[in-house]
């Protein structure tokens, strides 16, 4: 092999590890942020911790869209102020005023971001898609606790309180409901 050969065999290795490292990438960040709760990344848990504290903390909540998206979305309540490790239950109010059907998709985080490790939702509609026929409105739950580990943690003690956010992000309606929405996506009867 000549080294002109050899020079190019081993940039387009390098070239290929840096292509599939770059794909790689978000999965490992996702992974890496539901871990520690870096960025204010909530974890999951399938029920509350046997330990409720004295200490209480306010949640706070907040919705938002993604610019296009045609619905309404809003907390039900504004906030409230729970044990640290006592379930809490919230809800959100979707609305869609359009003459169509609409999917969509929650994302989410909180803030502070120290506090993201430390906030569990045991179940919550971010975890599915979510599909409003014309003029549909409804409530949705999320169920979650913070975790009393937090008062122990040198950054998250000082936190008094959370806000859980949520982004809408229109998507593309699941097959069965497209098939059944017709071209013009304005039934599913």
């Amino acid at each position: 092999m000549t080294p002109q050969a050899r020079t190019g065999f081993m940039l387009g290795g390098i070239v290929a590890v840096m292509v599939g490292a770059s794909f790689a990438a978000v999965p490992f960040y996702s992974w890496f942020c539901k871990v520690t709760g870096y960025g204010g990344t909530t974890g999951e848990a399938l029920a509350a911790p046997g330990e409720i504290l004295d200490q209480t903390i306010r949640v706070n909540f907040d919705a938002s869209l993604e610019r296009g998206m045609p619905w309404e979305f809003k907390p039900v309540q504004i906030s409230m102020d729970l044990r640290i490790g006592e379930t809490g239950m919230a809800f959100y109010e979707a609305y869609n005023p359009t003459d169509r059907v609409v999917a969509g998709t929650a994302t989410f985080n909180v803030t502070p971001d120290a506090a993201g490790g430390y906030f569990d939702k045991i179940a919550c509609f971010c975890f599915t898609e979510q599909v409003l026929k014309p003029g549909e409105r409804v409530e949705m739950p999320v169920t979650f606790f913070v975790d009393p580990s937090i008062v122990t943690d040198p950054e998250g003690r000082f936190v008094k309180e959370i806000t859980l956010s949520y982004t809408f992000h229109e998507t593309p309606l699941p097959e069965e409901q497209a098939a059944l929405a017709g071209d013009d996506g304005k039934s599913v009867n």
